[in-house]
């Protein structure tokens, strides 16, 4: 390592080590040590001191010892003469820094000092978990963490598009000569936000642990590393978090420090300065430290110098396109035309045909285009209307391919897209209208995604976007009519009507050891494959991460318990998964990585299960957070009477069936009670209780064990009379 860089790094460590020191005396003078302490919505308290030393710090006093362990990795700054033949000593002092930096942070957010204006300081566990199988699947293939300012307003945007259009998420935030990037972008209209993948942390470098504790949580929340394993969850970063920083402008001993601290997880680190670099060491997959002088250059040299594998699908349309853009808003102020929702009549259809009927490419446009609006009008009917062919293709494949549209046309720069079917809702912004786009470019968009996709089962794609009115509800009709046949197809479809299930290993480049197991009845537990969408995607890709286990013999009709699935997941979990038994909570009950929409948790005393969603940021009755519980059921692992799960998994009839089904549900957060209210009802009907929605508790109702009991007696909730589950 550079003398230079290590004398910096080393500087940097003391200084920031010293800084921690004093304001955690300060802190402990005028709060005491009992005061509490910790970051919003983590079941990991200060993720890097949980991870790296297996402490758990829960008050003030607690922090003492974490200091005593920063100070314990600090070194001598070499002097001039000594040779460095190897990273040992700045790096030790890069991990004190990172342990400085955690505890700094966490004592502003007692002082109000956290989150920084416009930032969203720490990021939770909860946002770790929604952008989970984004990961997984390689849709978000790494995380860029810039610090500092570049050049100009222009730098800055063209840096965070480019690295959007490879969807790679930028945390954006520090300063260079008093400027952020952050102000950078506001300045020019650029939306930040999880959804847009530019997530702002902080205005200082010291705000730049929250991107890499955010990094070591991958290691606890899907690797299935234990607190304290700090070798292990660093080798985690290094081998399968794909992160580096991107640092513009001058550095000083604080960068240099913070620097080799993400160096040291396995994260190499760019510079726009005339910098020492770091040559291969070992400790990142190929360079740790590098420098860039061409803008137009930086975003391709990090990502080659972290190794990441990009995935760019181009299509011929006159604004960005990415995965980055899916979550984009498009506001009233900057609207030009929308479609359905509440103003207009507006659906998507698509549909199989013979391969005679189908032209490849051809995109048609029945009515007037989006320059035709007249002065005050921001309203049209849309119908999209999909035709593909193919030798492969099959019915059963029409609903899958349908909702990729809403994904697909929500990649477009400026564009929103919300819904599907006849329920969708797609707006245009004006700066989208300005740089060229236009109706047809849907059809562009989507004739292409669906052939980079899903070429292996479709040979052929036509479009036809209707804005005529009288079109549009003719062919609304057909579309609604094939809605309704679907959804008929799909609720007769059993686990004992077909012979074959699927597994699902997509998130195994995360949690190596968690298999999925995928049936008619059971969706994954991320809640984006259902059994039609694996079968879709082993046609696809018949050596992909969904494969068919034939059911074979069964070994138990009530657990759910097959021996081919047996030993499949055992091979399949690298031999640490025996058994599962597909309908139970309680007994081997199938694993979960990290992804699951919602937890299914025992709660012994009321002889039933509550269910909390990952939105849900507050108390439940089992006395945990979903936060705190995810961290306890994650990472590959079966946890009886813990169940990681989809959230329309909860209204199957094979829902837990090993323990009574949903009767044994006793309580459900408000807001996803209400997002399944139809379905509920429905079951409810099905099991003979008609009123049993009323006796299901939420968190209006009871947060603690003592009021859930009361009220499950009150409404004398069927849980209370069916065998002991413990």
């Amino acid at each position: 390592m550079s003398k230079i860089v290590a004398s910096a790094a080393i500087r940097g460590a003391e200084k920031i080590v010293s800084e921690a020191e004093d304001f955690l005396s300060k802190v402990i003078k005028e709060k005491g040590e009992s005061q509490r302490v910790g970051f919003p919505e983590t079941a990991f308290y200060l993720p890097l001191a949980y991870a790296l030393l297996g402490l758990e710090a829960k008050t003030v006093g607690d922090l003492t010892s974490i200091i005593k362990e920063a100070k314990s990795l600090l070194r001598e700054v070499p002097s001039e003469n000594l040779w460095l033949p190897y990273l040992g000593d700045a790096l030790d002092c890069g991990i004190a820094t990172l342990l400085a930096e955690e505890i700094i942070c966490v004592l502003r957010y007692l002082y109000g000092l956290e989150p920084q204006p416009d930032c969203i300081g720490f990021y939770t566990d909860t946002w770790q978990r929604k952008y989970g199988i984004q990961l997984v699947d390689g849709r978000m293939p790494g995380f860029a963490a810039i610090l500092g300012a570049a050049p100009n307003n222009k730098i800055a945007v063209d840096i965070v598009r480019e690295f959007q259009e490879k969807n790679i998420i930028s945390f954006v935030g520090g300063s260079s000569n008093g400027r952020s990037i952050i102000d950078q972008l506001k300045e020019e209209d650029v939306e930040m936000g999880w959804e847009t993948y530019i997530v702002p942390y902080g205005r200082d470098t010291i705000t730049a642990i929250y991107p890499l504790n955010w990094a070591i949580r991958a290691a606890l929340t899907f690797g299935g590393q234990k607190k304290g394993e700090g070798k292990n969850c660093l080798k985690y970063c290094q081998d399968r978090v794909f992160a580096f920083g991107l640092a513009l402008g001058p550095l000083d001993d604080l960068k240099y420090a913070t620097g080799v601290g993400a160096v040291n997880m396995g994260f190499p680190v760019i510079s726009d300065t005339d910098i020492p670099e770091i040559r291969p060491s070992g400790i990142t997959t190929y360079e740790p430290l590098v420098k860039e002088f061409d803008y137009k250059k930086i975003v391709s040299k990090s990502i080659e110098t972290r190794g990441v594998k990009i995935k760019v699908s181009k299509v011929d349309i006159p604004v960005p396109y990415a995965a980055a853009f899916e979550g984009e808003r498009v506001r009233k102020e900057n609207l030009h035309v929308e479609f359905g929702g509440k103003v207009s009549v507006s659906f998507e259809y698509l549909r199989s045909k013979n391969l005679d009927e189908v032209e490849d490419g051809r995109i048609e446009l029945i009515g007037p285009d989006i320059n035709s609006l007249s002065k005050d009008q921001r309203s049209m009917p849309l119908g999209i209307l999909v035709e593909v062919a193919g030798r492969k293709m099959q019915k059963d494949f029409e609903p899958i391919l349908e909702r990729q549209i809403h994904r697909f046309i929500n990649y477009c720069m400026g564009v929103m897209h919300i819904g599907q079917r006849d329920m969708n809702w797609i707006r245009i912004s004006q700066g989208a209208f300005e740089k060229g786009l236009r109706l047809k470019h849907f059809g562009i968009v989507i004739h292409a995604m669906l052939h980079s996709e899903y070429g292996a089962i479709v040979d052929k794609i036509q479009v036809k976007i209707y804005t005529k009115l009288s079109e549009v509800e003719k062919i609304l009709l057909e579309a609604k009519e094939a809605y309704e046949g679907r959804d008929a197809r799909i609720g007769e479809m059993t686990d004992e009507s077909v012979d074959t299930y699927f597994s699902c290993t997509l998130c195994q480049s995360f949690a190596p050891n968690h298999v999925c197991i995928i049936t008619p009845e059971r969706l994954g537990l991320c809640g984006a494959y259902s059994w039609l969408d694996a079968k879709a995607s082993y046609e696809l890709a018949p050596s992909g991460p969904n494969q068919p286990i034939l059911k074979g013999e069964i070994l138990d009709t009530r657990l759910g318990q097959w021996k081919n699935v047996n030993d499949f997941i055992y091979q399949k979990s690298n031999k640490t998964i025996e058994k599962v038994n597909i309908y139970s909570a309680m007994e081997l009950p199938q694993s979960s990585c990290g992804c699951f929409e919602c937890i299914v948790v025992i709660i012994p005393e009321a002889n039933g299960f509550m269910i909390v969603d990952r939105d849900y940021p507050g108390m439940t009755p089992c006395g945990m957070s979903f936060t705190t519980l995810a961290g306890s059921v994650g990472g590959g692992v079966q946890t009886p009477g813990f169940l990681g799960v989809g959230r329309l998994y909860i209204v199957s009839k094979k829902f837990i069936l090993a323990e009574g089904g949903i009767k044994r549900v006793v309580w459900m957060t408000k807001q996803f009670k209400e997002s399944l209210v139809e379905r509920l009802k429905k079951r409810a009907e099905e099991i003979g209780i008609s009123d049993f929605m009323d006796k299901i508790a939420d968190e209006t109702i009871a947060v603690t064990s003592e009021e859930l009991l009361r009220f499950l007696e009150k409404v004398d909730h069927p849980a209370l009379k069916m065998p002991p589950l413990i």
